[in-house]
């Protein structure tokens, strides 16, 4: 088994992982990524007790024990480029020695949940609504970077999505991959939607917002309310899913996201107060994650 070099996996002086300043045992198995590193303090606020912390630079974490259970929650930042970075060091932790440098040869999975705030793009998904996104559309190309690329991936939806929308060649490819079957049974209930979103990367023309710029085209977001694909129907933008589905399902991880709708898109509607909401759905979620092990 070869040996990683320093150039590839690298370890902070403390052998720490590089970016998210985390060793080995400061990580458990369930994760909740949140792109705010102000809502961790959120989640490690229902925690009965908090074992590690760690921050360097938006990358915040806490891990502590809700109902008996460890859960580490963690900030990414926004985007898809910061995804590889923490979906990739996380598998580091758990599946390389970080002190031989060798990979184990024993897998260890773990649950990736991202819970976030999304624009719905149907009018019919009101503002205040918890979805699930049983698949994600990348508009970012992170995953076409990885081989493998197309083992993970829905490609016939990929093929139907490009062609109804006249897919710009200038773009990246879009790559769409499935949550985890596991987590979208056992976390997504009857108070919660379920969708296919797209991870966009950006915020203002990816996602079709106009200020003081053009679109290069102006009607895709009116192209993707109306797309159908084996009845289904693309419900939310984000910026982060696609990388956290597909490296996931390439690496042997578990990941889904819950995002609660905080504005609509073609009704124009959005929600001025959602922090009742988020915490809400935070609580919810540890809820399930403590009954995945019951």
């Amino acid at each position: 088994m070869d040996r990683i070099e320093a150039s590839e996996l690298i370890l902070n002086k403390d052998g720490s992982i590089f970016h998210l300043h985390l060793q080995p045992e400061q990580l458990a198995r369930n994760v909740i990524l949140v792109g705010d590193p102000g809502r961790v303090e959120l989640i490690a606020g229902f925690f009965e007790k908090i074992e590690s912390r760690a921050a360097n630079r938006e990358f915040v974490s806490i891990t502590g024990q809700y109902r008996g259970v460890r859960i580490t929650a963690l900030s990414t930042g926004i985007g898809t480029d910061n995804i590889d970075i923490v979906v990739n060091e996380l598998d580091a932790l758990v599946n390389i020695d970080l002190v031989s440098r060798k990979i184990k040869e024993k897998h260890t999975s773990l649950n990736l949940v991202r819970i976030g705030t999304s624009g719905s793009l149907q009018p019919d998904i009101p503002v205040g609504a918890f979805i699930a996104s049983g698949k994600s559309i990348g508009f970012d190309g992170l995953l076409n970077f990885y081989s493998g690329r197309n083992q993970v991936s829905d490609l016939e939806f990929e093929k139907s999505f490009m062609s109804y929308t006249n897919w710009n060649d200038k773009l990246a490819a879009p790559y769409v991959v499935d949550a985890s079957e596991l987590l979208l049974e056992k976390i997504a209930g009857d108070n919660i939607l379920q969708g296919v979103n797209i991870s966009a990367p950006g915020f203002y023309g990816p996602q079709g917002r106009i200020l003081r710029l053009a679109l290069a085209d102006p009607s895709l977001n009116e192209k993707i309310e109306k797309f159908r694909f084996n009845q289904l129907k693309i419900t939310n933008y984000e910026m982060e899913s696609s990388a956290i589905y597909g490296l996931s399902k390439l690496l042997g991880h578990h990941a889904l996201t819950i995002c609660l709708i905080i504005a609509n898109r073609v009704t124009k509607d959005t929600h001025e107060n959602y922090y009742p909401l988020m915490k809400e759905m935070v609580e919810m979620i540890l809820d399930k994650l403590v009954a995945l092990k019951e």
